[in-house]
């Protein structure tokens, strides 16, 4: 038989963090971070025509804002159905 995790509450976890601040053996090595270098996406002309439609029709500045903002609504809703398909397997694994 597993045993149960023990679920912290934000305001437990709150006094862990601010208690272990200035304890630098309860962190762990520093991360270091590089802004990621811009990314050019070739598509097909049919494919710009039909966004630039849009981009129009949504009243967006420019082709460029309007694809930007499309795909980061996609990627919100890839990443919420990921999470949910996490908690799905999880849920499944432990019962």
């Amino acid at each position: 038989m597993k045993a149960k995790r023990k679920v912290l509450t934000e305001e437990a976890i709150d006094k862990t963090v601010v208690a272990q601040a200035e304890d630098n053996s309860c962190w762990e090595k520093p991360v270091r971070v590089r802004k990621a270098k811009s990314t050019s996406l070739a598509l097909p002309s049919a494919l710009a025509a039909r966004a630039s439609f849009f981009a129009r029709l949504h009243r967006e500045a420019n082709l460029e804002e309007w694809i930007k903002r499309v795909i980061q609504e996609r990627v919100d809703i890839e990443e919420a159905a990921f999470a949910g398909f996490k908690r799905e397997l999880v849920g499944r694994h432990f019962r």
